[in-house]
């Protein structure tokens, strides 16, 4: 017995961008702010084991600590370039 990650055609609902003001996060998932306008995206805990995601969280300490006012992590990239890392996630 297994569990299935959400099929990429669920990707917009899982990373879709929530209001700043919206706290419930779905069990399994975390809440990330990422780019200058600090966008919010919902991500699935798994990410949490890939490598290129790991680098990202070390990148986010180093500059921003692990603290955010919001209860989410500061992610010191691009929202482009991070939809383009966890769409490969997907």
């Amino acid at each position: 017995m297994g569990f299935r990650l959400p099929r990429i055609v669920n990707a917009k609902r899982i990373l879709g961008a929530s209001s700043p003001m919206t706290t419930d996060v779905p069990r399994g998932y975390f809440a990330v702010y990422v780019g200058e306008n600090q966008k919010r995206f919902v991500i699935p805990v798994s990410y949490l084991n890939n490598p290129s995601f790991q680098e990202l969280l070390s990148r986010s300490e180093e500059e921003f600590g692990y603290v955010h006012p919001t209860g989410g992590l500061r992610i010191p990239c691009g929202e482009d370039a991070f939809v383009h890392l966890t769409s490969r996630l997907a």
